[in-house]
């Protein structure tokens, strides 16, 4: 059996064990190990498999996600949350649909500090879907925007999927999070578009919320601010170069921690809880890098990647045409698997063919991230759609029919930062 065949039935095989939910990470290393017996033999495979591993994990890059993750889970665990969507409330919830777009704001910003979106969706089903109820918004209305609303938290910075691409890829992370500034905020600026334009047509969706005074919405607003500098520190330290991407994670997470304290927000019970959660996040996330090296070694043994660059070159195809057809694999991929399992899956194969036609790096891990977004909220299953419909009791199939405009919109944004590239790439640029 030739490499490039073993490589192409090592995915098989692993996609096939992915749908049967044997763990992502051990279903990698099993068949990393399995395909590089069947290529180099039993002694070449042990050595690689007791060093590939090691080599890869012991790297200093990978201090930034235990840093992110304890920001995300201290902010999940304190009323921060519940405080930014009073402050978004306070400003928006007077117009049609407010509480519906107040949700959306929220949603980015709580993927500016946590960077992800199960942590995004639990926290807005907690504090925003009893409050647009208590406002009598139709129910898959109110789930349909805490489910859009959630994969923000992989688009803007700092985002656990772009950590992994830039790690696979050896792409600079700072550059990474710059990429997903402006498609984050036009895809906020589309959905409260969406939010608006359905409540006009038809009022009972969203109706209008309570009014504020200036005085009541300033005070709103300075009781978050302190996370919104903190976010701007943490960002533009990575920006300005004045600290790398693991300091700046470190300056977030001791930020959050200090605010928690400061606002008490936080007790030790609860802040032990986010240490414990970030443990086995990192725990899972390591275990899952540990399959993913062996099966990288082995996609990359089998020639697989050069056979592929060599076909994608060889057709000649335009870039527009290479764009959709990765929109179409992974709108496909994303009904069944979450964002960074896919990453692991298809960068280390597709990435050397991208390249080789001349597809920009940086946009590209922007381009990817968009379109898990996107996936995680399509049907026939968008698995954010349903852990929406449980939270919120909402059927799947309304629940789906409420998200399809949002859809519209986030292929819009897909569409748009295509047509004009330097919407990711201009922020890196300057760096």
């Amino acid at each position: 059996m030739s490499p490039p065949v073993i490589g192409l039935l090592a995915i098989v095989v692993l996609l096939a064990l992915i749908l049967l939910r044997v763990h992502i990470g051990v279903a990698m290393g099993v068949v990393g190990f399995v395909g590089l017996l069947m290529l180099r033999g039993l002694d070449s495979t042990l050595l690689m498999a007791a060093e590939v591993p090691f080599q890869n994990i012991n790297n200093y890059t990978l201090t930034v996600m235990p840093m992110f993750a304890l920001m995300g889970m201290v902010i999940a665990e304190s009323r921060i949350g519940p405080d930014l969507f009073r402050a978004c409330n306070a400003w928006l919830g007077r117009f049609r649909g407010g509480l519906a777009s107040a949700t959306v704001v929220t949603a980015g910003f709580l993927g500016a500090i946590c960077g992800s979106h199960l942590v995004g969706t639990v926290i807005l089903s907690k504090v925003a879907l009893p409050e647009m109820r208590n406002y009598k918004y139709d129910d898959a209305f109110a789930a349909s925007t805490v489910a859009v609303g959630a994969p923000l938290s992989i688009i803007i910075p700092p985002s656990m999927s772009l950590i992994i691409y830039g790690i696979i890829t050896e792409q600079a992370i700072g550059k990474l999070f710059m990429s997903g500034i402006f498609p984050g905020i036009i895809m906020i600026a589309v959905f409260i578009g969406i939010i608006n334009f359905r409540c006009r047509k038809n009022p009972a969706l969203g109706p209008k919320g309570d009014k504020y005074n200036l005085r009541e919405m300033l005070r709103a607003a300075l009781g978050v601010l302190p996370v919104v500098v903190l976010f701007f520190i943490v960002l533009g330290g990575v920006y300005s170069g004045v600290f790398t991407v693991t300091e700046s994670g470190a300056i977030g997470s001791l930020g959050a921690i200090i605010i928690s304290i400061c606002y008490k927000a936080i007790n030790g019970k609860k802040f032990w809880l986010a240490v414990k959660e970030t443990g086995a996040t990192i725990g899972m996330l390591f275990a899952l890098l540990f399959g993913t090296h062996l099966f990288i070694r082995l996609v990359t043994l089998s020639t697989l990647p050069h056979v592929v660059s060599g076909f994608v070159v060889g057709l000649g195809a335009p870039i527009p045409v290479l764009m959709f057809l990765l929109c179409i694999l992974y709108l496909l991929l994303g009904m069944f698997l979450p964002e960074i399992p896919m990453i692991i899956l298809t960068v280390p194969v597709l990435f050397p063919a991208l390249m080789a036609v001349g597809f920009d790096p940086i946009w590209l891990g922007m381009y990817l991230v968009l379109m898990m977004a996107l996936g995680a909220i399509t049907p026939p299953i968008g698995m954010l759609v349903f852990i929406a419909s449980g939270l919120s009791g909402v059927p799947v199939p309304k629940l789906f029919k409420s998200v399809a405009p949002f859809i519209i919109g986030d292929l819009l944004v897909i569409l748009l930062i295509c047509i004009f590239p330097a919407l990711c790439t201009w922020l890196p640029s300057l760096m």
